[in-house]
């Protein structure tokens, strides 16, 4: 199984997020680690089987003290000795000290919120670190032998973005993930005014994939980048649309249940800690045939229609097969027996479009959705 624990406390609350965070204050903390107990030993009860990957999201898990990361992990009762175990953590947050615990802890691999290395966008996205220090940050952990990913934001209008791709590419990390700033309604990045510049980021990727590449890290999901075998294990379930469970308040699990699958969003953290049931979201299998080849082509390996038949009980080659042909006539796709993958990935939006439009058409009775 995966698994994936919200750990929403965070030192500071950047301008564009719309994470569920909060400060820590009063006994939240102590609080919260009895709770998510409780509910691992729930959790565990149904899917007792040793983890595949557990990815430590937030928030900012590493903003945790000593003690409080003790009690987390050992809240949590999987056999973690095969599991790719990851832990977002800013790059403040880090020290030789804090880095010999996680390794101790059983984390293996490091996603690192740096975000730029340029004082200057680093000021305007409200980061509490800055240049020096997020070099500093990398440097501990490929020293400390954790996996190392670093978080970049691309397409900010005063930003190098050159710059920014050729210093992360020489710290020899195994993965970069690229993006650029999605403005989420609410938030005071976009209470600001600030609106991104649609050409600027498209250059911005053009330029990824060029320098990331030349630096022998390949695109393998639009924004993410790898080294051979260094790729996110747990990333790549929510894009081949797997299974995978979920602690903490706001997280979110997809569980096998028939007729397909059962999406359970929890509830913030008051409402989490008083024991609030998580939201029930079924999925029928044409929603999840549609969000497979939405997340699936993302990928560079792209999806395997027969696979996706066989988990769904679904025709799929047949009904999309004048779609393919014209998708594929078009350059937009190319095929390999039943898997298909997406020529450009920065172009996918026209082509997931037509393939919903070919799953609409074959089964009419459920509405479609944009992406």
């Amino acid at each position: 199984m995966h698994l994936y624990v919200h750990v929403p406390f965070c030192p500071t609350l950047c301008p564009y997020c719309d994470f569920h965070v909060v400060r820590r204050q009063g006994g939240v903390v102590a609080a919260y680690l009895k709770r998510l107990a409780e509910e691992a030993q729930a959790l565990y009860a149904r899917f007792p089987g040793p983890l595949e990957t557990l990815y430590l999201g937030g928030g900012t898990p590493s903003f945790l003290r000593a003690g409080e990361l003790e009690a987390l992990f050992q809240a949590l009762p999987w056999d973690l000795s095969q599991a790719e175990v990851t832990l977002e953590a800013n790059p403040g947050t880090l020290n030789p000290e804090r880095l010999a615990l996680l390794r101790a802890l059983g984390v293996n691999r490091l996603s690192l919120g740096v975000q730029s290395f340029q004082e200057a966008v680093l000021k305007a996205l409200g980061r509490a670190h800055g240049r020096k220090g997020a070099l500093r940050a990398v440097e501990l952990s490929l020293e400390a032998g954790f996996r190392t990913s670093v978080d970049l934001i691309l397409g900010l209008p005063q930003q190098d973005v050159e710059a920014d791709l050729k210093e992360v590419a020489a710290l020899g990390v195994g993965h970069v993930s690229a993006y650029t700033l999605q403005v989420e309604p609410g938030t005071p990045l976009a209470l600001s005014g600030y609106s991104p510049e649609p050409e600027l980021e498209a250059l911005a990727l053009e330029r990824a994939v060029e320098v990331l590449g030349q630096a022998g890290l390949r695109r393998y999901e639009v924004s993410n980048f790898a080294r051979p075998g260094q790729e996110s294990r747990h990333n790549l379930a929510y894009w081949r649309n797997a299974f995978w469970g979920a602690l903490g308040p706001s997280a979110v699990g997809q569980y096998p249940a028939p007729p397909y699958a059962l999406r359970l969003t929890h509830p913030p953290l008051p409402r989490w800690l008083a024991k609030e049931a998580p939201a029930p979201e079924p999925i029928p299998p044409l929603e999840h045939v549609r969000e497979s080849l939405m997340l699936g082509l993302r990928l560079a390996e792209g999806v395997d229609l027969s696979e996706l038949e066989a988990r769904t009980k679904l025709a799929l080659q047949a009904p999309l097969g004048p779609a393919l042909a014209e998708l594929a006539q078009g350059g937009g796709l190319a095929l390999s027996g039943s898997r298909i993958r997406a020529t450009n990935l920065s172009t996918l939006h026209p082509v997931i479009l037509r393939l919903w439009e070919a799953l609409e058409e074959a089964y009419p009775a459920q509405k479609n959705t944009q992406p």
